[in-house]
């Protein structure tokens, strides 16, 4: 009985992280250009837009075909070389309406799949070492997948306009303002060229 217990408390609690996450990316789209949202702001090219484009067709393959419960929409095979990276990044044709909008029935999808099996449901990931898998490690492995990209999507949208993943009139209350940070960031500037002596 206690095992049911963890396993159900297990899937509530990945699951609701999960789905805080994927409102996180979505957020970080928020009020930007079509250029600043599919700008390049890494030198291999990382944009918001592609991040969510990235992680609708990760979430349609992992709580899809893995559980043979296929994402109804076209997907492209795993094992296409051609299309490798080409989820990365939106074309001109893509609308942001389009990946976004796909992002959420995809992820809706993902939802139907989560409740409808339990968390020891078996699965098969053909790209995996060991292919074989749990509802468990599809969980987690997509959980930790979403939020390292939403750590890049902090990274990206600071860059852009200085927005950041944190609550405002908290941080206001703490008088943290734009003054504060460019005070910490010159701090912390101090500090690393004073640890490192060939920058004296």
């Amino acid at each position: 009985m206690l095992g049911v217990v963890i396993d159900d408390f297990a899937k509530e609690y990945l699951h609701g992280d999960l789905k805080e996450v994927r409102q996180t990316m979505l957020r970080k789209l928020d009020g930007l250009s079509e250029y600043a949202v599919r700008r390049p702001l890494t030198s291999t090219g990382t944009n918001l837009l592609g991040l969510v484009k990235h992680l609708a067709l990760a979430e349609a393959r992992y709580f899809g075909e893995v559980f043979d419960r296929p994402f109804p929409e076209p997907v492209p095979r795993w094992d296409d070389l051609s299309r490798r990276g080409t989820d990365l990044w939106a074309t001109e044709h893509e609308t942001r309406e389009e990946i976004t909008s796909r992002y959420q029935r995809v992820c809706a999808h993902s939802d139907a799949t989560i409740a409808a099996l339990p968390i020891d449901s078996p699965g098969y990931v053909p790209w995996w070492p060991r292919p074989e898998v749990l509802l468990f490690n599809v969980l987690v492995h997509m959980l930790t997948e979403t939020n390292r990209h939403a750590g890049h999507a902090d990274i990206l949208r600071e860059q852009l306009d200085g927005v950041v993943e944190m609550d405002a009139a908290a941080m206001a209350r703490r008088g943290r303002d734009a003054a504060f940070w460019q005070a910490r960031r010159a701090e912390i500037e101090r500090a690393a060229k004073a640890a490192d002596p060939a920058t004296a």
